[in-house]
């Protein structure tokens, strides 16, 4: 897969059997993601918000139909600003507000990069070379177990900084500043052996989490991930990886990174009205309507639509040749 800011359906497809049907698939409903998003409706019927986003779609003559934030044309990043406050930060910050999460964690600053002004004024980072060390009682395994998680992510920036967000430039591996990016890093600084390098990187994305409502981003950010994955293997072995360990990344992905209204924390407008025909006194019917509990009383715990489910990894699963244990994501809003 070369080097681009925009990943292409049609060579995930290609390039990759079953892969592009594993990314589009919600592990919740078991259905595919939706568009969630009125975007692009005037494709057609098959492009209604409430419509699955299928691989016949987007690839083939359709490969083009996602790109990129950076890709689209300005009127169309201001309908998605106005419409859903989908605003991008811009890679700088990214990468300041993780550094601050790591300089908690490893009690001290400029781990992976310091930032720095760039020639045109603004903000940029540069690279720390050195090995990465570790404080006292914490080794390169605890990092990359260490559970992070993006909110409604929309590309992932804060993940993996395949490209900056504002100007679309293509960042290379060895300067990418996102949560998973700096695991790899470490991974690939750590382990030498292409199979506990593979299960560390297994690791590495079952501890990464993210979620997001509309369904282009969340499939633009899942592609992100995995792509990264992709990267960072060819960088450390010089070879593409199996078709069958990208197709298990892209099952961990699958599970991690979900579709959701993050508010309430379910399947974006699965909540729904209750109508009954209720006899009255006097022998007649009329029709009542059940408003959804938790829309009303704005209580997360209490909505009838599609609680969103994820996997702990760590957990084992009850499910025979299962792994990990599937958990609703408003539990863990309790613990």
């Amino acid at each position: 897969m070369q080097a681009e800011v925009d990943i292409l359906e049609n060579d995930i497809l290609e390039q990759y059997p079953e892969t592009l049907e594993i990314l589009l698939l919600d592990q919740t409903t078991k259905q595919n993601i939706f568009w969630a998003t009125d975007n692009y409706q005037h494709l057609g019927d098959a492009y209604q918000f409430s419509s699955p986003i299928l691989p016949g779609l987007i690839t083939g003559q359709n490969g083009d139909t996602i790109m990129p934030r950076v890709k689209k044309d300005k009127y169309l990043q201001q309908s998605r600003v106005r419409d859903m406050a989908e605003v991008f930060t811009p890679s700088w910050i990214c990468n300041a507000q993780n550094n601050l999460i790591d300089n908690s964690w490893f009690d001290r600053e400029n781990v992976f990069n310091k930032a720095v002004h760039n020639l045109n004024g603004g903000q940029t980072w540069e690279v720390n070379t050195n090995k990465v060390t570790f404080p006292k009682g914490k080794t390169w395994k605890h990092y990359i177990s260490d559970t992070r998680l993006e909110m409604a992510c929309g590309e992932a920036p804060y993940i993996t900084s395949r490209y900056d967000t504002t100007t679309g430039e293509f960042i290379p591996v060895e300067k990418r500043i996102g949560i998973l990016d700096r695991k790899l890093r470490v991974i690939n600084e750590n382990v030498e052996n292409s199979g506990d390098w593979l299960e560390a990187a297994q690791t590495a994305y079952k501890n990464t989490y993210a979620f997001e409502w509309q369904g282009d981003s969340l499939l633009l950010a899942r592609e992100a991930m995995l792509v990264a994955f992709i990267e960072n293997y060819i960088l450390k072995f010089d070879k593409d990886p199996l078709v069958k360990s990208i197709q298990y990344i892209a099952y961990i992905i699958s599970w991690n990174v979900w579709q959701a209204d993050g508010l309430k924390g379910v399947i974006p407008r699965s909540c729904f009205e209750k109508i009954d025909d209720v006899k009255t006194l006097f022998g007649d019917t009329e029709k009542t309507i059940t408003l959804c509990e938790g829309c009303l009383k704005d209580n997360i715990y209490k909505h009838n639509g599609i609680y969103c489910l994820i996997k702990d990894w760590n957990i084992k699963s009850k499910e025979k040749g299962k792994k990990g244990q599937k958990i609703r994501f408003v539990d863990l809003l309790k613990k």
